[in-house]
């Protein structure tokens, strides 16, 4: 399939998943079959390509996921840096292995979003740090849920 368009991804039915690419992390969030619901699923440490993507088609597998929304972090002023790059690059990579459709969502301060949210929250550090990947991979596959009903 490769890269596709919001269009694209709403002539395609059941689950979704989420992925917040980090630099040391993955976050995962899945929607439910009727794509009203995101919810945080986990996060992984990020290792070789090869042991991050069979943890990731795995999962893709075991929820019947029908396509991946990848969270892209695009620079503020819209530019696409390095870190895009390395996103696209793991994204290509993905796709030698297995053909899938992925679409790549403007993050732009979803990491932000979901620190706030657990700051006010009073969560404490320890909490956010090991919840912050998969929330913030929540928050990036909820807008599209709410983007696709729209």
């Amino acid at each position: 399939m490769a890269f596709i368009t919001i269009e694209d991804l709403a002539q395609t039915e059941g689950a979704l998943l989420g992925i917040d690419p980090g630099t040391k992390t993955f976050g995962l969030a899945v929607s439910d079959r009727t794509r009203m619901i995101a919810t945080a699923r986990e996060t992984i440490r990020r290792e070789k390509f090869s042991i991050d993507a069979q943890k990731i088609l795995k999962l893709i597998d075991e929820d019947e996921i029908s396509a991946v929304v990848v969270g892209l972090p695009v620079n503020m002023d819209g530019s696409h840096g390095p870190r895009a790059q390395s996103v696209r690059d793991f994204c290509n990579n993905l796709l030698k292995i297995r053909d899938l459709p992925i679409f790549l969502w403007d993050e732009r301060l979803s990491t932000m979003a979901v620190t706030r949210t657990m700051l006010e929250g009073d969560m404490s550090r320890k909490k956010r740090a090991e919840n912050v990947d998969k929330l913030a991979a929540a928050y990036i596959l909820q807008g599209v849920l709410d983007r696709l009903r729209a």
